[in-house]
């Protein structure tokens, strides 16, 4: 088992509410009782044959995928069914409980991070945390304090280790 919990600094300022360190067996138990999970991917996986594959293998155990930013190409040809948005209009529109999501089924109950740059991704968690009610994951390889739970900060071959193992336990 690969322990994500470890390493927790944060390099910005924080709030009264920080994340909690979450393993990923953890982690992917939780999406997997989850109504309505979305896994919302960054632009970082582009040319990172690695974090592509996780982020296809999420989509094939039935998570659905926001593409943000230009990931979707990385999703072009592959056996998942990405739909691209903005991540600003996306956080929007996830802070609207009667928005019917991105297939028209309904609201999201649990939002999964991957692939973003930390200080972008930080300031969309922090909506999220102060104004709904919504739970976050951030399975990124640095520590996200405005998440709900986030993996530490991690180096690179640890942090594909964790997502085989939140993969697995989808």
């Amino acid at each position: 088992m690969v322990d994500t919990t470890k390493n927790t600094l944060i390099y910005t300022t924080w709030g009264r509410k920080t994340a909690k360190p979450v393993n990923p067996n953890v982690a992917a138990k939780l999406v997997s009782k989850a109504k309505r999970p979305l896994l919302i991917v960054g632009s970082e996986i582009v040319g990172n044959e690695q974090l592509t594959e996780k982020a296809i293998g999420i989509g094939i155990k039935g998570v659905p995928i926001a593409a943000t930013g230009h990931s979707i190409t990385a999703f072009n040809g592959k056996a998942v069914n990405a739909k691209y948005i903005n991540v600003h209009a996306l956080a929007h529109y996830l802070g609207d409980e009667n928005w019917k999501g991105l297939d028209g089924k309904g609201s999201y109950d649990m939002i999964v991070f991957l692939g973003h740059k930390k200080y972008y991704l930080d300031q969309v968690l922090s909506g999220f945390k102060n104004f709904t009610d919504l739970k976050t994951i951030a399975i990124e390889r640095h520590f996200m304090q405005n998440a709900t739970l986030s993996f530490g900060n991690l180096r690179p071959e640890v942090h594909v280790e964790a997502l085989d193992e939140f993969i697995e336990n989808l």
